[in-house]
């Protein structure tokens, strides 16, 4: 009878030990599917190029490259508005950038209709043809600008040359 409380004690005193030791599990209020990953890094991708096939207005194009990277480093889609500026490029200085060529009217993809135009899914990226009326060749600076929802802005360059 003595043993049996014995033992009933020892089982009590490490059954409390054992609750003491855990932690309570922790509640998600809100489903991982509802919670918006918004970009916070902008690269232009090597394929950007100048494109010397004159279109029917007989324009210059620039193909333009873009992918949005996430905090875990993964190239996503997002409902932003670029902005796409060209400059000319600046050698041996800190700025590259140096005078202003063009400047595009902002693209504004948050309606997914006009960002499914502009996403290449096999490239996990955006591509942008802009117009260019460029008659000189040399190196230049594209500059892509995201504007994102969170009021954040993403920048990226990159240096091209348009040759012969």
């Amino acid at each position: 009878m003595k043993l049996a409380a014995i033992l009933f004690c020892i089982f009590s005193f490490m059954l409390l030990l054992v609750q003491a030791g855990c932690e309570p599990s922790q509640v998600v209020t809100e489903p991982m599917s509802k919670t918006f990953c918004a970009p916070v890094k902008a690269h232009i991708l090597p394929l950007t190029e100048f494109i010397d096939v004159r279109d029917a207005e007989g324009q210059l194009r620039l193909e333009v490259y873009v992918s949005l990277l996430d905090s875990f480093g993964s190239q996503i889609k997002a409902p932003v508005v670029f902005r796409f500026e060209l400059y000319e490029y600046v050698q041996r200085s800190s700025d590259p950038k140096g005078k202003r060529i063009n400047i595009w009217p902002d693209i504004d993809l948050a309606e997914p209709i006009e960002n499914n135009k502009y996403w290449r899914d096999f490239l996990r990226a955006y591509e942008f043809n802009l117009p260019l009326d460029l008659e000189s060749y040399g190196s230049y600076v594209i500059q892509a600008t995201c504007l994102c929802p969170n009021g954040r802005r993403l920048s990226a360059e990159f240096v091209l040359k348009h040759t012969k």
